[in-house]
């Protein structure tokens, strides 16, 4: 998989990307966790849900926020990284004209940048937030959420309690015109350590769902070769 260096706000933005097959494959953009904890594109979920949707055919790119790996920059407390995932998106466009939707998936510091990546683009058709830090970051900006996704949290996540992902999605469900999935992983930590399998598993079945609703061809799931990376 090509590494892939391209413009961002704040200097060169490293990324990892994955073109699709047919000419109009659907995008997707996966963000990483907080880089001040030692988050980067190279995290485990991060890099599992990569390759759920390069599985199915998407042209997908995860990238490294400004300050993180070789990109350049520093961290800025989630302004400048939202204008990071906004020049990636952008690049992804650029390489994908003829694109017929896309979609965007994030964890935790990741998953709030992404839902307002996706209040400020309108063709983003749907999304995974993974352990969203409702308890540490206002998502009132999602009033009203535009399209329809799943959040995925972990029953013993000790960093983002049940209490204040449940908060979210009640709000969210409540809103007309989506639908909001939520998961819970039992026995499932902030990270999902020993909870991996069980994770991706909800995130493939959210996602054949959703592609079977659209009568979109995809590929069946299958063990991702490269493993060469960090987790």
């Amino acid at each position: 998989m090509p590494e892939v260096i391209f413009t961002g706000p704040a200097g060169r933005l490293q990324g990892r990307y994955q073109p699709g097959a047919d000419a109009n494959a659907p995008m997707a953009l996966i963000l990483h966790p907080q880089p001040q904890f030692g988050g980067t594109m190279n995290n485990r979920v991060v890099y599992d849900m990569f390759y759920t949707f390069q599985r199915r055919g998407f042209s997908t790119l995860r990238f490294n926020f400004r300050g993180v790996g070789r990109s350049q920059g520093e961290f800025d407390s989630g302004v400048g990284e939202l204008s990071d995932a906004a020049a990636a998106l952008d690049w992804l466009q650029q390489q994908n004209p003829n694109a017929r939707y896309c979609w965007i998936a994030g964890f935790s510091f990741g998953a709030w940048i992404g839902m307002q990546l996706l209040m400020r683009r309108p063709e983003i058709a749907g999304f995974i937030s993974v352990a969203p830090p409702a308890n540490m970051y206002d998502f009132s900006f999602l009033a009203p959420c535009p399209s329809s996704g799943l959040i995925l949290h972990g029953k013993t996540d000790q960093v983002v309690p049940m209490v204040d992902v449940q908060k979210l999605v009640d709000r969210l469900s409540a809103q007309k015109g989506i639908t909001i999935d939520h998961v819970e992983i039992e026995g499932a930590n902030h990270f999902f350590e020993t909870r991996l399998e069980e994770m991706n598993t909800a995130v493939d079945t959210y996602l054949d769902s959703r592609l079977a609703e659209a009568d979109l061809p995809f590929e069946a799931p299958e063990d991702p070769e490269d493993s060469d990376e960090e987790e």
